[in-house]
């Protein structure tokens, strides 16, 4: 249990000394002597350095071993022209520190995903100069629904990834751990860490793409759902009802993603006269027009106020490759728009994550995962 509290804090800190670490554990000279003396043996520590502290010894400074874990995370997502399927990996040390990335498109229709997810892998583990079966974690992110209980993909559009035994079976030709989430999930995971919603108790992040996601963080843990598909709000129900005269009226169905997906936005563009390839760069290109950015406003708003009104976070953030184009000018016409729409009140910000936010997500939920089977591991008994 020293062990583990001395690496706790090491990976916490960063670089410390032994006198540092006897002041934040409280624990005797000897006893964190022999906690680093064991976190070395196992090579999950390693010396880095000395500094002065008067006129005695120099003290020993400690840090993580970069090398004792590798993590990597890979993000599979459509692409505008629904033909292929854009591959986004990244892999880092125990430290964080990213060491490799890679991005390729690949046609599902022809690939078979458990072999195209694996080539990825092992091309960035070559190209960081890792071996494969150093890899301690993989974490997949799709834009779907993932179920633990069962380990299967739902309410996903990537043909092949719904199929029961695909994430163990990528674990098995890999020869690692892996996991999978929800694209917006792993979003959120980087959100709290890396962008604005750092320091906040509870926030949502409403996720505008090629398809729609809704990530709910309550106090750090992620409101999942009993099957994993809480936040699968692009199938929210929407009717629009017309009735000619002296007839029933005619209900047609829609779901949210009819109204604020890729598609819909780029046809919404299209309509203003924003033309672009992809639903981001049209909504770039509108910036400009105040009736357009009015119109999507308050197409998001419909969405946006179905989650204030069931969840009342105290922040939501806008993110994806839409919320991004649009900035600050779409997030102001947002609130506009759902101020005008419902009595609801929420603090509404764009996204502050500047890179990747699956990726780095993935990242950090991975390491999240190694770090805790190190510290449990260090506190179970020898035998």
């Amino acid at each position: 249990m020293n062990s583990s509290a001395a690496l706790a804090l090491l990976l916490d800190r960063g670089r410390l000394t032994r006198g540092e670490l006897r002041e934040l554990t409280g624990l005797s000279k000897p006893t964190v002597s022999e906690a680093l003396r064991r976190l070395v043996d196992a090579e999950l520590a390693t010396m880095v350095g000395h500094v002065s502290g008067g006129p005695g010894p120099n003290a020993e400074i400690y840090a993580v071993n970069p090398d004792a874990s590798y993590v990597a995370a890979v993000s599979v997502r459509e692409t505008a022209d629904g033909n292929r399927s854009a591959i986004s990996a990244a892999l880092c040390d125990l430290t964080a520190t990213v060491r490799a990335r890679s991005e390729r498109t690949v046609c599902f229709d022809e690939a078979d995903p458990v072999e195209a997810v694996a080539s990825v892998v092992e091309a960035l583990a070559a190209e960081a100069g890792v071996a494969t079966v150093r890899l301690d974690h993989v974490q997949l992110g799709v834009a779907g629904a993932y179920d633990p209980a069962s380990r299967t993909i739902h309410h996903v559009d990537l043909p092949g990834f719904d199929r029961p035994g695909l994430v163990a079976d990528l674990a098995e030709r890999i020869g690692t751990d892996v996991e999978a989430d929800n694209d917006a999930n792993l979003a959120a995971v980087a959100e709290r860490r890396h962008g604005c919603a750092a320091g906040v108790d509870s926030f949502a992040v409403l996720w505008l793409g090629e398809g729609l996601g809704l990530a709910i963080d309550l106090g750090g843990r992620l409101l999942r759902g009993a099957r994993g598909g809480a936040g699968e709000i692009g199938y929210m129900p929407l009717f629009e009802a017309s009735r000619p005269a002296g007839q029933t009226p005619n209900v047609t169905p829609h779901d949210l993603t009819d109204l604020v997906g890729g598609a819909a936005v780029l046809a919404l563009a299209n309509r203003y006269g924003h033309a672009g390839r992809t639903a981001e760069e049209a909504v770039a290109n509108g910036l400009a027009d105040p009736v357009f950015l009015a119109e999507l406003a308050e197409r998001i708003a419909v969405g946006l106020a179905a989650v204030i009104a069931v969840l009342d976070p105290p922040l939501v953030v806008l993110a994806g490759p839409v919320a991004k184009a649009g900035g600050e000018a779409l997030r102001d016409a947002v609130v506009v728009a759902l101020h005008r729409a419902a009595p609801l009140e929420a603090t509404v910000e764009v996204t502050a994550v500047d890179d990747d936010p699956i990726l780095l997500g993935g990242l950090d939920a991975g390491l999240a995962a190694v770090r805790g089977r190190l510290l449990a591991a260090l506190q179970r008994p020898a035998a």
